[in-house]
């Protein structure tokens, strides 16, 4: 009944807590680690992500994405590992895309190896080249889709029908979509990802994570999660729950603003290429507008060689250089030096991650004051 419901109506209403001694209009917050353990119907303690604010945001983040159950966790890597985990023995095998946020890809290439857990990278992020690394023990697909950082685009669709043809576990990381521009389970993803640390939480103030599946899968997914132990506290669930509510309004705001930045960085003389689906020389224009119901606030741009990138940021009044995105403030900031400085130069340049490569995160701000700040933080790095 939820997924018929609009998404800002999710957002306020679905999963709230009723106060029922008090009637308050917001959830009630349950911070005890002890519950009773004779005599209750359900035995809750919060590693076993049943305290009743975890219960009730898993109703909203399956509701947000149109599945059937979901898990919170204590950072997005922390619901990447664990899911992934979770369908992953020694011996098996899984096909990642090229581009993923480096987080991902450190796990991958620095903790695989110990579990005897095989991977590849498709040479790019379309179905032949997730298909040509399919071998007999294969279990699992993953995709990110917009990719970090350069916001390619990955037919969903196809992927799942990849998927289900043979035998495999599909999975995605959504962050950068966030439920409201995308929902892959309607294109047949079996597993979706999120930090919630980014749009959900939208105030660069939570560290979370979910996942969200049918009931068969996030079963699994608990079994390996009360073990490994990478649960959220109840109060950080609460301010989630309370952040989630205007979801819906800051990202539409964010995909407007950033939707005009793109273009004004696009025709600027200075930049030299812009990375974001919403424009329509971007190679997977038209299969974004096929399956987002808006392009996102993240793009990427590359200024001219001859431009110092670092320069340029610190000459920045209003748009901060910061570490992570999708908050209501605009963030900016080098991959090759944040989200991506773990991998090599190499593997940077394999994945076309330029080291002037700025990733812009766009706020809720008035645009016209974030393109009078692009504009002369360029004109101040020339004039130097």
């Amino acid at each position: 009944m939820a997924k018929s419901k609009g998404i800002n109506t999710i957002c306020t209403h679905v999963g709230e807590l009723e106060d029922k001694e008090f009637r308050g209009a917001v959830s009630p917050l349950y911070m005890s680690t002890s519950y009773a353990f004779e005599d209750v119907e359900t035995k809750r303690y919060p590693r076993y992500f049943n305290t009743p604010n975890q219960v009730a945001l898993a109703k909203k983040m399956a509701a947000l994405e149109h599945g059937e159950a979901s898990l919170i966790f204590g950072s997005g890597m922390a619901a990447v590992s664990t899911s992934l985990m979770a369908f992953l023995r020694s011996g098996d095998h899984v096909v990642f895309q090229d581009s993923l946020y480096g987080g991902t890809s450190n796990l991958v290439t620095e903790e695989f190896d110990k579990f005897g857990i095989e991977y590849s990278f498709a040479k790019d992020a379309k179905i032949d080249s997730l298909a040509a690394e399919i071998r007999e023990n294969t279990k699992l697909l993953y995709i990110e889709t917009p990719s970090n950082p350069l916001l390619k685009i990955t037919d969903m669709e196809g992927v799942a029908r990849l998927a289900k043809e043979n035998g495999l576990v599909s999975m995605i990381d959504n962050t950068f979509a966030s439920p409201v521009n995308q929902n892959p389970i309607d294109f047949g993803i079996d597993v979706v990802i999120h930090s919630a640390t980014k749009y959900m939480g939208g105030h660069s103030d939570i560290l979370a994570g979910t996942v969200i599946s049918s009931e068969e899968n996030i079963s699994r997914i608990f079994h390996m999660a009360k073990n490994l132990g990478g649960s959220l506290s109840d109060y950080t669930v609460w301010l989630l729950e309370r952040s989630l509510k205007t979801m819906g309004l800051r990202v539409k705001a964010q995909n407007e603003n950033a939707m005009k930045l793109a273009e004004f960085l696009n025709s600027h003389a200075e930049v030299t290429q812009v990375y974001y689906p919403g424009l329509k020389d971007h190679p997977d224009h038209e299969l974004a507008t096929r399956q987002m119901n808006g392009y996102g606030g993240m793009l990427s741009f590359e200024l001219k060689e001859s431009t110092d990138a670092s320069e340029f940021m610190k000459a920045l009044d209003l748009i901060k250089p910061s570490m992570s995105l999708a908050g209501v403030e605009s963030t900016i900031l080098l991959p090759s030096k944040t989200s991506h400085g773990l991998l090599s130069p190499e593997e940077r340049h394999k994945q076309g991650i330029k080291d002037n490569l700025l990733r812009f995160s766009v706020g809720i701000e008035e645009t016209e004051d974030l393109i009078a700040d692009l504009e002369q933080a360029i004109k101040k790095v020339i004039k130097n």
